[in-house]
């Protein structure tokens, strides 16, 4: 039997992706967000808040990455977007490679995306959008979001945080958003590319607590049984 060839991670990542991926991970209508208030949980050196408000929509990310000084984090992103390209080298056939066409697209869009956000991240005003903190305890007021996104955090590392931080995170990303809001995760799958395994568990949980949870359809189709995204609804208080 062929042996199951997996992505090695040690530690969390440095992420840097376009706001059209998140478009195709989350299955974001633009014209539907504009006005409002989104945030990006362990965003990274994503582009996708500085690309959201000139769209319209109030976009603000949060990550411990943020105490660093602009030049640090382009020094690491850089670093790390070299990493990503070398280990996927090895492992090309394992990925869908429809949406980026190329490894070389991949590690282009990278780079494009870190610079982006660099360039926010130091503008005058950037602080006001970029916040230092880390899950499971965001520094914001409760119901202050009407959409709240997380991707490639929550649920990929599961060997290396266990379920309690799994729920104390979910639960922190629920206590942000609005009533009637959302809250979105995207991938629902470990580094072995299969589904979190205590997922089941969080989804009844959650249920119970009176979320309207469900999977639904993401149309980035790279990792391997990448289709799906979890939907959390804040139900509104009747």
């Amino acid at each position: 039997m062929e042996q199951k060839q997996i992505y090695e991670q040690a530690g969390v990542a440095m992420t840097s992706r376009s706001f059209a991926e998140y478009e195709k991970m989350f299955m974001l209508q633009t014209e539907q967000l504009q006005g409002r208030r989104v945030l990006d949980v362990a965003g990274g050196a994503s582009s996708f808040t500085t690309e959201a408000r000139k769209l319209g929509i109030l976009s603000e990310a949060v990550d411990p990455l943020y105490e660093k000084s602009s030049e640090e984090i382009d020094k690491h992103g850089r670093q790390e977007i070299e990493l990503v390209a070398a280990k996927m080298e090895k492992l090309q056939k394992v990925y869908d490679w429809t949406f980026y066409g190329s490894l070389q697209n991949h590690t282009a869009g990278r780079v494009k995306s870190l610079e982006r956000f660099v360039e926010d991240f130091s503008s005058y005003d950037g602080e006001a959008r970029y916040h230092a903190a880390c899950l499971p305890v965001l520094p914001f007021e409760q119901e202050s979001f009407d959409l709240v996104l997380c991707s490639h955090f929550l649920f990929l590392y599961e060997e290396q945080f266990d379920y309690n931080f799994h729920l104390a995170a979910v639960r922190e990303l629920i206590r942000v958003a609005k009533s009637g809001g959302e809250v979105r995760i995207y991938p629902l799958l470990s580094f072995r590319t299969e589904e979190y395994s205590r997922l089941p568990d969080l989804i009844n949980e959650l249920t119970n607590a009176g979320y309207l949870v469900e999977k639904r359809e993401a149309s980035l189709p790279f990792l391997p049984n990448s289709h799906q995204y979890l939907s959390i609804i804040k139900m509104a208080s009747a």
